[in-house]
């Protein structure tokens, strides 16, 4: 079997895309694939667990609890400083969270690419703008809240699902940090930028800016951004060459709020530029995590409470981590032929 062959033989939401990018099917057998994300496989499974009110697990970053404290509350300021404390990239802990409620159940089905148009997904939607509220402050879903991680997200996701998030992008815009980024701790006194955060940050901003064609200065934001990336060469610090975070060097998936090389290579094939110079030590990376048999594996898994597996845990082969290599390469080497 090949490695295409042994995409194929998968879940509808890893063999449409491989029949997109890898294969060159054409497009009616992509979209009659793609069609089946949200109703076999993964994509039917997790919307199955959505609840009556559209959200999953009760909440839109946490699972609701029994006895969840009132917004406004010491309680929900002590429950926020958790929530804090799970997506601030650089504070020590294990990284374990759920992973189980609205906001990364619907990027999970993103990643899917599951029909945004389908009846399911509309109707999903529509349930979460009106049901779903952010633990920080109570806010509607769409409108955001106070970190830039999360509003990422929710661009990300406002573009993907056809919702207004113009608003979030603005305060996203005014938010970035003078060397170009953006830090989750910013509300804090945060004056240096994260890789983890900017990331969130420039996916959400290149979806917004595809769905609407942006502003101007959504687009420099996002550019700004992208050069904070390429001066680090991805993972290197700036001022003395040395790798970051070892952990960016293994690649996992779903990545959640977390940053990897793979993730910031996918980044760049997604915005359709050729190859910035300062990549080609990423990418030289990402070939030398290829396995003799033309797959790549799965790595780094970050611990938490989830839904179902995807695969068969780290250090055994990924499909996803196979397709997301083969297609950033497939994007490097194009532009690399004379």
């Amino acid at each position: 079997m090949t490695v295409l062959e042994w995409l194929l033989d998968s879940d509808p939401s890893i063999r449409w895309q491989a029949l997109r990018d890898l294969a060159g099917a054409p497009a009616d057998v992509v979209a009659a694939e793609r069609a089946r994300v949200a109703t076999e496989g993964w994509g039917a499974r997790l919307l199955g667990l959505r609840g009556e009110d559209g959200q999953w697990a009760g909440g839109a970053y946490f699972p609701a609890h029994s006895g969840d404290p009132d917004v406004g509350s010491p309680e929900a300021a002590a429950a926020t400083d958790r929530r804090d404390d799970a997506v601030g990239h650089d504070v020590p802990d294990d990284g374990s969270q759920p992973w189980t409620a609205t906001t990364y159940s619907l990027l999970l089905l993103r990643d899917f690419g599951v029909d945004p148009e389908s009846a399911r997904m509309r109707q999903t939607v529509a349930l979460v703008r009106d049901n779903c509220h952010w633990e920080e402050g109570g806010q509607p879903y769409f409108t955001g809240e106070v970190e830039p991680c999360i509003n990422g997200m929710t661009v990300a996701l406002g573009a993907y699902f056809d919702q207004d998030v113009d608003g979030v992008v603005a305060r996203l815009v005014s938010g970035q940090l003078e060397d170009g980024g953006w830090n989750c701790w910013a509300e804090y006194g945060a004056v240096v930028s994260s890789l983890a955060t900017t990331i969130n940050v420039l996916e959400g901003l290149l979806a917004h800016e595809r769905d609407t064609g942006g502003s101007a200065e959504s687009v420099g934001a996002r550019r700004r951004g992208e050069e904070y990336l390429l001066e680090r060469k991805l993972f290197r610090r700036k001022s003395n060459g040395e790798v970051i975070d070892p952990a960016w060097l293994d690649f996992t998936f779903p990545t959640r709020w977390h940053y990897d090389v793979l993730r910031a290579l996918e980044y760049f094939r997604s915005a359709g530029d050729p190859p910035d110079p300062r990549v080609a030590e990423a990418v030289e990376l990402l070939r030398s995590k290829g396995q003799p048999d033309g797959t790549w594996l799965l790595e780094n898994t970050h611990p938490g409470q989830i839904h179902f597996e995807l695969e068969d845990g780290d250090g055994q082969p990924s499909r996803w981590n196979t397709l997301r290599a083969l297609r950033v390469l497939q994007w490097y080497e194009y532009a690399a032929r004379p």
